[in-house]
């Protein structure tokens, strides 16, 4: 694999931690805004999903930067 697809693959995983967060968050009602996000159940159970594919995805790229 190469770098810059390991570097895409840890990039796009951070990004996916973080929109996984503000969703939850925003789900939760934890994150008040004018968002149609907010208070909705839905984006509370679709966000943790998206953080643990972001966090999968670093993971891969960090084990193939080892190797």
């Amino acid at each position: 694999m190469n770098k810059s697809w390991r570097s895409g693959r840890g990039i796009v995983g951070a990004l996916l931690i973080l929109l996984g967060l503000i969703w939850t968050l925003q789900g939760l009602g934890v994150i008040q805004s004018k968002s149609v996000m907010t208070g909705e159940t839905i984006w509370a159970i679709i966000g943790p999903i998206m953080a643990i594919i972001g966090v999968y995805l670093v993971a891969q790229a960090t084990r193939a930067r080892r190797k």
